[in-house]
């Protein structure tokens, strides 16, 4: 079974890649999950995240944004001295921001995942190129989204970090053609296809 080159680390990194990367997400405590390993990562790499995985579930109460906006400065210290864990408090304080900033776009939209959706229409983008490994850091539709949770307040969600979320949740179908997941997402889901990844999000 073909598989992308990148999860061939570790059983933890392929279960991942199978079950998880890529599958359009429309859940929005998964979506929050996947937001908040994407901050963690920031300077790091993925690897370390997915290992880390259960630590950041248990510091964070499953990821329940909600709890996780009404931290205070104990909640900071109890994070910072769980064995395992990453110990920035710019990345605990920036989780603890976004958490405020998405219940707030929840209040105007519904969900979550309703508004990150509308970015791409509702439908997985396939951008010309991408399944051959030709992978940008960042596109135009990574920009756009950036731009806007930034406005709406949200930390550590730069380009680069939005689009690597835009992978994760399947908005941005970048499995490799010789995958056995980029069919069995496209045969699936909606998929709009699209060209000049790096200039045009249309």
């Amino acid at each position: 079974m073909e598989r992308c080159g990148w999860c061939l680390c570790n059983e933890k990194m392929m279960k991942y890649h199978d079950e998880e990367w890529g599958v359009p997400l429309f859940d929005d405590r998964k979506q929050f999950e996947f937001l908040t390993l994407e901050v963690m990562q920031c300077g790091l790499n993925w690897n370390m995240m997915i290992q880390k995985r259960e630590i950041f579930r248990q510091c964070f109460e499953d990821f329940d944004y909600e709890k996780i906006a009404g931290y205070g400065e104990a909640d900071q210290e109890r994070i910072l001295s769980t064995e395992g864990m990453i110990r920035s408090p710019r990345k605990i304080a920036a989780v603890i921001q976004n958490a405020k900033s998405f219940l707030r776009i929840r209040e105007e939209y519904g969900t979550f995942s309703q508004y990150i959706w509308k970015f791409s229409k509702g439908k997985t983008l396939l951008y010309a190129g991408h399944q051959k490994g030709i992978l940008p850091a960042k596109n135009a539709l990574s920009d756009q989204v950036s731009q806007d949770l930034k406005k709406r307040g949200f930390r550590y969600l730069g380009s680069v970090t939005v689009y690597s979320h835009l992978q994760a949740c399947g908005i941005i179908n970048d499995h490799l053609e010789t995958c056995f997941r980029y069919a069995d997402l496209i045969n699936h889901y909606p998929t709009a296809r699209k060209r000049n990844p790096r200039t045009k999000a249309e």
